[in-house]
């Protein structure tokens, strides 16, 4: 029989780490403090998400900005490739692009670049992307 969880966690860690996502999805400010804490701030899902990317999807710039605070790598990849400035470009957030590449993220980072995100959804970022 396959484990189903690989990870050794206990039932009770596995639904407080599923908690956690939640809150990036959310919005939930605490998260920065649970990273403060201990908790890794690049730690990702089973689909390769970090708080950062759930969070920058999700619209969610005050909690972008904490995760940035606490040390999120705002160049981390999930699985399809995609950061979090990919992200804020799919949504064409500019003021979330323009927080991420005011912090160093990279628009032809990936498969699934925000440069060319924003090429396909026919998203006008140059300003904010560059050339």
């Amino acid at each position: 029989m396959p484990n189903d969880n690989p990870s050794g966690l206990s039932p009770e860690q596995l639904a407080f780490v599923q908690q956690t996502f939640d809150m990036a999805r959310a919005g939930d400010e605490r998260l920065a403090e649970l990273i403060r804490q201990g908790l890794p701030a690049d730690i990702k899902n089973d689909k390769g998400d970090t708080f950062l990317i759930l969070a920058a999807y999700n619209g969610h710039l005050s909690l972008v900005r904490a995760l940035v605070q606490v040390g999120a790598n705002v160049n981390e990849m999930n699985a399809r490739e995609q950061s979090a400035l990919t992200c804020a470009v799919f949504r064409n957030d500019r003021p979330m692009m323009q927080f991420l590449m005011d912090h160093g993220a990279d628009p032809d980072l990936g498969a699934q670049s925000a440069r060319a995100t924003a090429a396909a959804f026919g998203v006008s970022a140059e300003d904010i992307l560059g050339k």
